[in-house]
């Protein structure tokens, strides 16, 4: 059972309301974001272009494109290498896309995510150095990598590190390093991801020859990563977002037009959803169970046939991908059940889970349990896997902790990937959860809410206030609402699979509102039932008078069949009160 908190105010939001011309209801979602003061509020609600910085702030973006500048106008080799999820796919493509632009001579190349790894590494370095490279520019990788800069360095190769990833105490020796998060970098954003950074470079080096690197599809491409990428959705994130969508609904680029056509999305309006859950996932599946080089050509492609070849191979990748991950979750479940137990931080080991997914299913499991949780399985040398945490649990600082344990280990709070010999594995376990402080309040999952307010105040007025903070995601979640005492008018079980409930509710008996639940129907059932008796949920599913009251966290959103609009409620969790 989740615990309910209403946000703390701590502004005059009716001064906010009335300075800025907004209802109290919208001032409220803004000061509840730290959004008070009109500067701030002006820039939030209105994400222009404009207001992006300049990308010469950035340390060493100067000297990364005198370097740039140099090959080009000297024919000098200059090779990218990236990451091969959706913000390395992208990084490769906004950077190479300025730097053809620009007339350089360049190529790239993306690690295989089971046989290289992560980022540069060794091989990489020497193959190109054989191939006559004169210059390597990592994007979203190499801030860790000082052997590799090293190595090339040695060599004769210069080399420019992009990257947006937490800077280690070994710097890499290399002529540039682009990452807004070094201590003596003066830029003011610092959460941007890797193809955010690759998008100030490649604006900056496309200035000195008089070109815009706006004016293409970089913004879209990188609004996808942003997105995808899950990194808060406030300050430039937020315009490189909500701009970068826009272009997406009148998206040029004619691998990604395929891949909506292959994905059943042609003329919808697209939103965070629809990149976050459709599109990044089909084109990060070519990284997990193919090779990364597909989702790139499908962004580079300039023939619409080819493009929708590409496009429902990477579909059936994904699809194969939801398999072996629902697969893989199954597999974690029965080891917590039949094995594991009720343990604080959850460290599952089974070889039969496919390596490319070992961090989507420990994310999943994580949100089932509310438990930090390590999926490890079986690697090319030993255990290998990915963790993913929970607030309150910095997972990078308790690894760590038990780093003798392992071969290998690097993430941040929230998420890391780490590799340990076989030996290893019960000890990490137990030290893992005898080292931890979380507490059952920890444990316990946690809604924040808004406010409490009657669903049957919105109007499409309060409606169209509340879209004005889209792009929701990290930093800026949708905003939930809360209320007490809903009465039922009738419940309704929907869907090809049963897996819709639709209710119609008020806060009395004239009052008929529309709601939806998504999670199991059958819960609902049993919840009321235990509560009110098997008589009135037969009631309610009759549509007739009944006693079923509950309390409710929810969001407005527009429902839209055969044309006709309305306002419904999506109830994201409930309680029956008695």
């Amino acid at each position: 059972m989740s615990k309910w908190f209403i946000k703390g105010l701590h502004a005059d939001v009716n001064r906010i309301a009335s300075e800025n011309n907004i209802s109290r209801e919208l001032a409220i979602l803004l000061a509840n974001r730290g959004i008070i003061e009109k500067n701030d509020i002006d820039q939030f609600l209105d994400p222009r272009l404009d207001r992006m910085h300049k990308p010469e702030l950035m340390k060493d973006i100067i000297i990364s494109g005198d370097i740039l500048q140099d090959c080009i106008e000297h024919g000098k080799r200059i090779r990218i290498i990236g990451d091969y999820d959706v913000d390395g796919i992208s990084s490769v493509y906004i950077l190479y896309k300025a730097l053809y632009r620009a007339g350089a001579d360049v190529d790239y190349v993306i690690p295989d995510r089971i046989q290289d790894g992560y980022g540069i590494n060794q091989f990489l370095v020497l193959e190109a150095k054989a191939q006559g490279i004169d210059t390597i520019v990592t994007v979203d990788n190499g801030i860790s990598a000082f052997s590799q800069t090293k190595l090339a360095k040695e060599m004769g190769m210069r080399v420019i590190i992009t990257d947006h990833h937490d800077i280690p105490e070994a710097i890499p020796p290399a002529d540039a390093i682009v990452n807004p998060k070094q201590e003596d970098c003066l830029y003011p954003e610092k959460m941007l991801c890797g193809a955010g950074i690759a998008l100030k470079l490649s604006i900056h080096l496309l200035e000195r020859f008089g070109l815009n690197a706006l004016d293409d599809d970089s913004l879209e491409i990188a609004a996808l990563a942003t997105i995808c990428d899950v990194v808060d959705l406030v300050g430039e994130n937020r315009i490189i977002a909500a701009r970068g969508l826009e272009k997406l609904n009148n998206c040029q680029n004619i691998g990604l037009k395929a891949l909506l056509s292959a994905s059943g999305l042609t003329g919808k309006k697209l939103g965070v959803y629809h990149v976050g859950f459709i599109i990044g996932p089909s084109l990060n599946a070519s990284g997990r169970l193919d090779s990364a080089i597909l989702g790139l050509e499908l962004l580079l492609s300039s023939r619409s046939d080819e493009a929708m070849a590409i496009a429902i191979k990477l579909r059936e990748l994904n699809e194969e991908r939801q398999s072996l991950t629902r697969d893989g979750v199954e597999r974690v479940e029965n080891l917590i059940e039949s094995q594991l137990g009720n343990q604080s931080v959850i460290v599952a080991f089974d070889p039969h889970i496919h390596e490319s997914v070992a961090g989507i299913v420990a994310g999943r499991v994580k949100e089932k349990y509310n438990r930090p949780t390590i999926v490890l399985t079986r690697g090319k040398e030993g255990i290998k896997g990915s963790a993913r945490s929970i607030e309150g649990y910095h997972i990078f600082d308790e690894l760590n902790k038990v780093s003798h344990l392992l071969e290998r280990f690097g993430g941040h709070p929230m998420a890391a990937g780490l590799s340990l010999k076989d030996a290893n594995l019960e000890q990490l376990r137990e030290l893992l959860n005898r080292n931890s402080r979380l507490t059952e309040d920890d444990l316990t999952p946690k809604i924040y809410i808004e406010m409490q307010m009657d669903p049957g105040k919105f109007d499409w007025n309060l409606l169209s206030e509340i879209e004005k903070l889209e792009p929701f995601g990290k930093g800026n979640p949708k905003p939930l609402f809360g209320f007490k005492g809903l009465k039922i008018h009738k419940a309704a079980i929907l869907g090809k699979n049963s897996n819709v409930l639709k209710l119609i509710i008020g806060k009395d008996h004239t009052e008929k509102l529309e709601g939806v639940v998504f999670s199991d129907p059958e819960m609902w059932v049993s919840g009321a039932m235990d509560s009110f008796g098997k008589q009135e949920v037969e009631n309610a599913l009759a549509g007739q008078r009944n006693s079923i009251c509950m309390d409710i966290v929810y969001y407005p959103s527009v429902n839209d069949y055969m044309g006709r609009k309305s306002i419904q409620f999506v109830i994201d969790s409930y309680r029956f009160k008695k």
